[in-house]
C-alpha cells in the first residue's frame, strides 16, 4: 500500500464498514475492479478525521458506518465502461430509477475523476449505538436521484433531521459535504488534492 494510506479498521478501530464496491451489492451489480477485499482504505488524515467524527457521533448516541473510502482510478474507469453497456435492469430500480446509466455522469452522481481516488473522501451514514439500526435517511447509498440531494423536499422531517445530524458531525470534524449525495464527504484539508491514485487495496 502507498505511504500515508492505511486500512480504516486498523487506524480507526470501532468504526463499522461495508465496502460496497468489493461486493455484489452496488450499482454495477458485481465486485468492482481494484477492490480486493471488503475493507475501507484511506489516507491517515482521513482516518484521523473519521476518528474525530466517531467520537462526536458517540456523544449523540450514534456510530459511523462507512461504505467507501479510497477508490482506485481503475474502478472509476470500470464505472465508465459499465455505463456504456446495454441496460440489463438488475440494479436500475434501486440505484438509478429515473435516469439512464450515462446520465449518472452528466448529473454529477459519478465522476470520471473522483475525489475518492485522492484518498480523503468517504461515503457513510449513521446508526444508533443502542440498537445498531441505521438511521433512516430517505434513500440508500448510491441512490442516484434528486431525493439524495441535501435539500430534497421529498424526505420526511425525521429523515431531513438525520441528514442534518450527519452533516453537522462531519462538518464540525473538518469535512465538506457534496450537495447531490447526502452520504458523501471530503476532508477539507486533504493531503493529496491533485493526485488520483490507482493502486489496488
Amino acid at each position: 500500500m502507498k505511504n500515508d494510506f492505511v486500512f480504516l479498521d486498523e487506524a480507526a478501530p470501532g468504526i463499522r464498514w461495508d465496502a460496497k464496491y468489493a461486493t455484489w451489492d452496488n450499482f454495477t451489480g458485481k465486485p468492482v475492479e481494484g477492490y480486493l477485499t471488503n475493507r475501507i482504505v484511506g489516507t491517515k488524515a482521513l482516518c484521523a478525521g473519521l476518528e474525530r467524527a466517531q467520537e462526536k457521533a458517540a456523544t449523540l448516541g450514534f456510530g459511523l458506518l462507512l461504505w467507501d473510502g479510497y477508490r482506485p482510478q481503475r474502478a472509476v474507469d470500470s464505472f465508465l465502461r459499465w455505463s456504456r453497456q446495454p441496460e440489463d435492469g438488475r440494479t436500475k430500480l434501486r440505484h438509478y430509477p429515473n435516469i439512464s446509466k450515462t446520465e449518472m455522469f452528466e448529473r454529477g452522481y459519478v465522476a470520471a475523476k473522483s475525489g475518492h481516488s485522492r484518498g480523503s473522501t468517504v461515503d457513510l451514514t449513521l446508526y444508533r449505538l443502542s440498537t445498531g439500526e441505521l438511521l433512516p435517511m430517505g434513500g440508500g447509498h448510491d441512490l442516484m436521484d434528486s431525493v439524495s440531494h441535501h435539500d430534497a423536499p421529498e424526505v420526511t422531517p425525521a429523515q431531513a433531521e438525520n441528514r442534518r445530524q450527519l452533516r453537522s458531525i462531519m462538518e464540525d470534524c473538518g469535512f465538506a459535504a457534496y450537495q447531490y449525495e447526502w452520504w458523501h464527504y471530503t476532508l477539507r484539508d486533504e493531503p493529496f488534492p491533485d493526485t488520483y491514485f490507482d493502486f489496488v487495496a
